[in-house]
């Protein structure tokens, strides 16, 4: 099939690196604790904390971290009360940014976001400022170890948008309302593990820079992600 990957560059995450693992850890159990939190701890009963977990799963988090994230917050151990909060604005050359975070401190969160965007020349805006530039998108990424055939038939019949290979990868597009069935069809058709399986978000269009505006936009990312109340960060910078 035609299709694209750049949405996978725009929402960039960073490698697991040995010193960042440890975050990226916190941050995912985080997640999983929110989600066990406001349903069943059972993830085939709990779509929200399936979401997490998968997510978790992907990031090579191992299964006894994440029984323990959500063993902690079933447990009543845990007595952060976590609410999620959603910045909008922008960055160098007018790039959008969307800054996903859980907090248990509303004004901390905001005082660091603001911060990072303002040393970085850019701004915060209002509530839907930027958020008509996103879709949602379902972002399934398995390796090409599969049959291509048989895993490009299991993901279009089962509703998936496009299919392709990237490097060795297949990479899945799905919408919203479709992501889940394309997640249990491929592992119906024999996937054991997923590079990557989440909901995302998709811009619908992108700001080109040169070279030196890509590397002040991708710093304010490094910035984002480095804060610890901050899970996701989407945005519309065009990676070629």
């Amino acid at each position: 099939m035609s299709g694209h990957s750049k949405w996978a560059t725009i929402h960039r995450k960073k490698g697991l690196l040995d010193q960042a693992r440890g975050k990226v850890f916190q941050k995912l159990a985080k997640e999983i604790m929110v989600a066990a939190k406001g349903g069943s701890p059972d993830p085939n009963q709990n779509a929200s904390l399936r979401l997490a977990v998968d997510k978790a799963k992907a990031q090579n988090m191992p299964k006894d971290n994440i029984q323990k994230a959500i063993e902690k917050a079933t447990g009543g151990a845990d007595g952060a009360n976590y609410e999620s909060i959603r910045y909008e604005g922008y960055g160098h050359g007018g790039v959008a940014f969307m800054v996903d975070c859980l907090t248990d401190n509303r004004n901390r969160t905001a005082s660091q976001v603001r911060s990072a965007f303002t040393k970085a020349g850019g701004n915060l805006g209002t509530d839907g400022s930027v958020s008509y530039i996103f879709e949602r998108r379902g972002s399934i990424v398995i390796s090409d170890n599969y049959d291509e055939e048989e895993m490009m038939m299991t993901a279009l019949d089962a509703g998936a948008l496009d299919f392709e290979k990237v490097d060795e990868n297949y990479v899945i597009v799905t919408d919203q309302t479709s992501f889940s069935n394309v997640r249990d069809a491929l592992e119906q058709a024999g996937v054991k593990e997923f590079q990557e399986c989440e909901l995302t978000y998709v811009p619908n269009m992108e700001v080109e820079l040169d070279d030196e505006g890509k590397e002040k936009v991708m710093k304010l990312v490094d910035t984002l992600e480095d804060l610890d109340d901050v899970q996701d960060v989407y945005y519309n910078l065009k990676d070629n």
